[in-house]
């Protein structure tokens, strides 16, 4: 019993000296971009069943969840990043979507389209590398302040 209260009370002592006041995240564990994949693939896959939904990005709670929406013919441009949530409430009104379109249904159950969801409230972009890669740019959500 000893033995195991000493390599408990190591491991706090161990987390609470690593957790001290300040710690930054680093790319490791909080990547400031989130790969997605091909544009061609993706654009093919937003146009087959409707945006794409990413839940709890960036926080240890899951409240940032965003929807990646793709319009036009281009897959190398059009790309749309809204929360999921409408615009006209806030983040404790959580949407559903539809399998395989791209309505969504909120927390009153009304129905939505993708483009009656809210818009980012921080710099959080899509990112289109070299007409091949797309990412989603969260720098600015790991800079914002979340409540």
């Amino acid at each position: 019993m000893a033995v195991i209260a000493l390599i408990m009370l190591a491991t706090w002592g161990l987390a609470a000296w690593v957790s001290r006041g300040g710690a930054e995240s680093s790319e490791r564990l909080a990547p400031s971009t989130l790969p997605v994949g091909n544009v061609v693939s993706v654009a093919d896959e937003v146009a087959e069943r409707g945006p794409l939904l990413f839940p709890g990005l960036n926080t240890t709670r899951g409240e940032r969840s965003l929807v990646l929406d793709h319009e036009g013919d281009d897959p190398t441009q059009g790309w749309r990043i809204y929360l999921a949530f409408p615009a006209d409430r806030d983040a404790s009104c959580a949407v559903r979507q539809t399998r395989g379109t791209s309505q969504f249904t909120d927390c009153d159950g009304r129905q939505l389209d993708v483009t009656d969801l809210a818009p980012p409230d921080a710099d959080i972009r899509p990112v289109v590398e070299e007409r091949t890669v797309l990412s989603i740019d969260l720098r600015g959500a790991t800079t914002a302040t979340t409540g």
